[in-house]
């Protein structure tokens, strides 16, 4: 029997505070555990090199394109920092969290690899070493990362995330009934960072009021949590929406489903994630409610829904 071990990994949204949380604002972000990875590790002696095979690309890791260029860093570290030269395993990589949306795609990939890796040389895995191993994943992929996805992809409760802290769990006092919904467009959130950053650089007062605002609305959302008071969460994420808009990461596509939310009794609707394509979330009263504004944005054109209940 040939040896193996798992890691697995669930993806994330960000409730309030995308964008802003660059600029050292804080974020509210929630674990979203309909879709998830799992990283199987397995030993193989056809090669002497890493095997690896996902819906993207099969082959050697080494002649893994550049868009992996992250995976094969952090592997290369984790296994340094195991003291090992085994290189006669498959990582094999099983994902239900669609790529470019926003919903944490590559640090779940690089989470599962990182714990699937330590399980299979049975391995305890320190929290930091795992951020620290998944951060050179995500620096790869995103540049300068604020570090909430991997944060967010890695704790199993809401959590309060401003880069340069120590991560806060909250406690939400009333159910969450979120409806997310899947534009069908793959995010872009380099450009949207850049067009945000080139805001700043042209009109900086229209852009820093648009991100002290989104850090006042993520402040009170947060109240409003802790208190039960959903009503009022609903109207925070209707006002980051706004400024989202004004700060140019919105679209046309993501803007339909948002309406279509509102005009079926949303008590909130926003993008979720980086924009300019990707998700958004709507918040619904209850159950029954988010089954209506389910089917609502499936004739709306969306092209995959959940539901996600956060407690």
């Amino acid at each position: 029997m040939f040896r193996q071990a798992i890691g697995k990994a669930h993806g994330k949204l960000i409730l309030i505070g995308e964008h802003s949380v660059v600029y050292d604002k804080p974020a509210i972000a929630l674990p979203f555990s309909d879709v998830g990875v799992t990283a199987l590790i397995k030993e193989q002696n056809k090669d002497n090199d890493i095997m690896f095979n996902s819906g993207y690309f099969s082959g050697p890791l080494s002649k893994a394109p550049e868009e992996l260029s992250g995976i094969k860093a952090c592997v290369k570290e984790t296994l340094h920092l195991l003291n090992t030269i085994q290189t006669k395993i498959c990582i094999s990589i099983e994902s239900t969290i669609p790529s470019g949306r926003g919903l944490g795609s590559s640090a779940a990939v690089a989470h599962s690899i990182v714990k699937g890796i330590f399980n299979y040389f049975d391995t305890p895995l320190r929290h930091d070493v795992q951020m620290h191993l998944v951060q050179i994943a995500e620096t790869h992929a995103h540049g300068n990362p604020s570090g909430i996805d991997m944060e967010a992809t890695s704790n199993d409760c809401p959590i309060w995330f401003q880069k340069g802290r120590p991560v806060k769990r909250l406690e939400i006092h009333q159910p969450l009934y979120l409806v997310v919904a899947d534009s069908g467009k793959f995010g872009d959130t380099k450009s949207a960072v850049d067009g945000i950053r080139n805001l700043y650089l042209k009109t900086p007062e229209i852009a820093r009021k648009s991100i002290d605002l989104l850090e006042d609305y993520t402040y009170k959302c947060e109240r409003y949590l802790s208190s039960g008071k959903i009503t009022e969460v609903g109207k925070c994420l209707d006002l980051a929406q706004i400024e989202l808009t004004r700060l140019g990461v919105s679209d046309e596509t993501l803007d339909h489903l948002i309406e279509t939310s509102k005009r079926h009794g949303a008590l909130g609707a926003k993008l979720t994630g980086g924009g300019r394509g990707g998700c958004i979330l709507a918040l619904a009263q209850d159950q029954q409610h988010a089954a209506n504004l389910s089917d609502a944005l499936t004739e709306a054109g969306a092209f995959q829904i959940w539901t996600n209940v956060i407690s």
